[in-house]
């Protein structure tokens, strides 16, 4: 999740599976629809990635979060701190992201110049302590909850919300917090 806007940035490249950077993980035929009644002032603080599909720039993450907070302009700012396996802090990546629409968003990280990527809330519980977060073309998913460990009727849940927008599950690893 750090470096979110690098898949768009390298989406002009083929995809794993055909000698490209980045796999697509879900059926694009499949429709996919994001959270229609989304509340953003809701799903501002912390989050903890629990699950996600592999993409390089989140190679060997552990205990990976994710922090919104709401900027004067109206935009929310975005703050991604991937660790090492011992716990220190291996990067951060910070942005903006913009409401384009219910659970639509576009993130964009000054590091990645010219580059908006894809970022929508498939699904939170209703008191949003887990989301389910995916792009489009597939090529990213996130399971992220409020505490370090997710209960297991929630991450089922979440693995469901994947699994009805198209993911492949057998494709998704679960992160060490």
């Amino acid at each position: 999740m750090r470096a979110l806007a690098l898949i768009v940035l390298l989406a002009g490249c083929a995809t794993q599976n055909s000698g490209g950077l980045f796999s697509v993980y879900r059926d694009t035929d499949a429709p996919i629809a994001s959270k229609a009644v989304f509340e953003p002032a809701r799903y501002l603080g912390q989050w903890y990635e629990v699950a996600r599909y592999p993409v390089p720039f989140e190679a060997g993450c552990v205990g990976v979060t994710a922090e919104y907070g709401l900027r004067a302009d109206g935009l929310l700012s975005v703050l991604n701190i991937c660790r090492n396996p011992d716990g220190r802090e291996k990067s951060r990546i910070a942005g903006t992201a913009e409401i384009v629409g219910p659970g639509r968003l576009k993130v964009r990280f000054p590091s990645v110049p010219f580059v908006a990527a894809d970022y929508w809330v498939l699904w939170t519980d209703e008191s949003y302590r887990t989301a389910v977060v995916g792009a489009p073309d597939g090529r990213s998913g996130w399971i992220l909850n409020r505490d370090p460990v997710i209960p297991p009727d929630r991450l089922q849940a979440a693995r469901d919300v994947l699994e009805f927008n198209g993911y492949d599950l057998s494709r998704l690893m679960e992160v060490p917090q």
